[in-house]
């Protein structure tokens, strides 16, 4: 643990790309095998779940600390990490108990199926055990909140420099729902036997925001346009015998999607597709609003009803392997008439389709048919270099997401919560309203979008300007006016104002707009008649 220890405080307090790839490197190459799986596993987020509650945690290492509870919650949100906080104020460990990383994340699988008194001793034991350097990083374990700075692709450099297998290679190897319980480090990493997982997806290949104007991107002519959909990003992968769906978050939802069963009859084996699932309005023949296809996603089964509300479709963007070969070296535009070709055979009931290429007589002309995006419940074009691989991650300059401006609202500010980590003694987490008349209807709740300097004005602001406290909130004066931008926008009857927003984020403060000249809930209603 020790050591596991070292590598996430290194990670943790540098920016450096270079040196990440470095310390987490020479972790690979040195410790245990049991210990790299499992600092693989963490790292590329297959944390454990959570083996005791938050609040469970408070209660005893407050106890263990001889403080009040009272006093430990006001540290908390000050600390802005639960896992800190603990180690900083339980006392100096009574013994010293090294075990490896491996054996300690055994343990807290140990701790879920124990009664409360018999896992809270087996918890304070471990803190008397342990260095209080140590502790920080098994809190996290052990609330499940265990996160660095470190992305899969940084894990797979490092990892490429520890053993000297391609990058490539290995970022295929990562990914599926394999965890240190069904696999070993030998047999992830080392071996090269393609029968291991046939379900296994590929990484994906991802873009860049296009910031500079369509025409910095040269001719026209080099590049394939279409539309970006506000679905799912998914592969459906045929292989032995099998049909597998996987979200671009390493989920296999196959279960979730039932409708795309009929397609093992009809795709030849040795098939992977990468493409985008929407809910589906067979009827129209056009994509049903992201909501829809939202009510199925917390899902592991789906009902009849919901099926025939909202049938699920893959338009498919990319052909990445065809009879077992892997296409992902060629160029673009050979994978994009390898897939029309693919799909031309299926029948037209098929829950399966070519997302249509969009023609590009200029930069200028495809901006107008941009601007049509959200008439096709889409969120822009996705802009491809024809000739360009299918590379794993993002790589900049094949592939662009050239998104719609977002719609924008103006809002009134009326409860105020501090934020987390480094902004633990800002406010930074607000509650928003708009007028209904002579009320105000909080509608969204947004974190980012403005600068540490305008949150530490606000956090003035909020400190003299508090009405009511609940706890960690405050309720706030309604003066304050921000713009607030946002992706989309849907019907809830969860919510008060019975609207609920996709990505809000504060554009800026408004701070020449008066409360009193705030959008108002018609405004939002008739944004969502337009683009619910």
């Amino acid at each position: 643990m020790k050591r596991f220890a070292r590598l996430f405080e290194t990670l943790d307090r540098t920016t450096r790309t270079n040196a990440k790839t470095a310390v987490l490197a020479a972790y690979l190459a040195e410790a245990p095998e049991a210990d790299r799986l499992w600092a693989i596993a963490l790292l590329s987020g297959r944390r454990p779940r959570r083996a005791v509650p938050s609040a469970r945690l408070r209660e005893w290492a407050a106890e263990r600390a001889g403080l009040p509870l009272w006093l430990v919650e006001e540290a908390y949100p000050v600390v802005g990490d639960l896992a800190e906080t603990i180690s900083l104020i339980l006392p100096p460990p009574l013994r010293a108990a090294e075990r490896p990383l491996s054996d300690w994340m055994d343990w807290i699988e140990t701790l879920r199926p124990l009664e409360e008194g018999a896992r809270k001793a087996e918890v304070l034991a471990a803190w008397d055990g342990m260095a209080a350097e140590d502790r920080l990083v098994f809190n996290k374990l052990l609330t499940g909140g265990f996160r660095v700075g470190v992305s899969q692709k940084l894990v797979t450099r490092a990892l490429a420099e520890a053993t000297g297998i391609e990058e490539p290679r290995l970022a295929h190897r990562l990914m599926g729902d394999w965890t240190p319980a069904t696999t070993s480090y030998a047999k992830l990493v080392l071996s090269n036997d393609p029968g291991d997982d046939l379900s296994r997806p590929y990484p994906f290949c991802l873009a860049h925001p296009l910031e500079d104007p369509a025409d910095s991107l040269g001719d026209p002519g080099g590049w394939l346009a279409e539309w970006k959909w506000d679905g799912i990003r998914g592969q459906l992968i045929r292989r032995g015998g099998e049909l597998y769906l996987w979200s671009r978050g390493e989920e296999l939802i196959t279960p979730r999607f039932p409708d795309f069963a009929p397609l093992l009859d009809f795709l030849p084996d040795g098939t992977v597709i990468d493409g985008e699932i929407l809910a589906w309005d067979r009827p129209e023949n056009q994509p049903l609003p992201f909501a829809q296809l939202q009510k199925r996603i917390g899902r592991k089964t789906v009902p009849k009803k919901l099926l025939a509300e909202a049938p699920a479709r893959m338009l498919a963007y990319d052909l990445l392997e065809r009879d077992g070969a892997d296409l992902r070296g060629r160029p673009l535009s050979e994978r994009r008439a390898g897939l029309d070709a693919l799909l031309a055979g299926l029948p037209p009931e098929a829950p399966l389709g070519p997302s249509p290429l969009e023609p590009i007589a200029s930069w200028n002309a495809l901006a107008g048919t941009r601007a049509t995006a959200r008439e096709r419940r889409a969120e822009g074009l996705m802009l491809k270099r024809a000739g360009s691989p299918y590379h794993a991650g993002r790589r900049r300059g094949d592939w662009w997401k050239w998104k719609l401006e977002p719609l924008t609202v103006d809002a009134v500010m009326i409860y105020a919560q501090s934020g987390h980590g480094r902004r633990a003694n800002l406010f930074t987490d607000f509650t928003f309203a708009v007028h209904d008349g002579a009320d105000l209807v909080p509608f969204a709740k947004a974190y980012s979008g403005l600068t540490d300097a305008e949150f530490a004005q606000i956090t003035r602001w909020v400190q003299k300007n508090t009405l009511q406290r609940f706890g960690p909130v405050r309720q706030v004066a309604p003066e304050l006016v921000f713009e607030i931008a946002f992706e989309g926008i849907q019907a809830s009857p969860r919510h008060r104002s019975g609207i609920a927003l996709r990505f809000p984020r504060m554009a800026r403060w408004r701070q020449d707009k008066p409360a009193a000249e705030a959008n108002t809930l018609a405004d939002l209603q008739e944004l969502l008649r337009l683009y619910g």
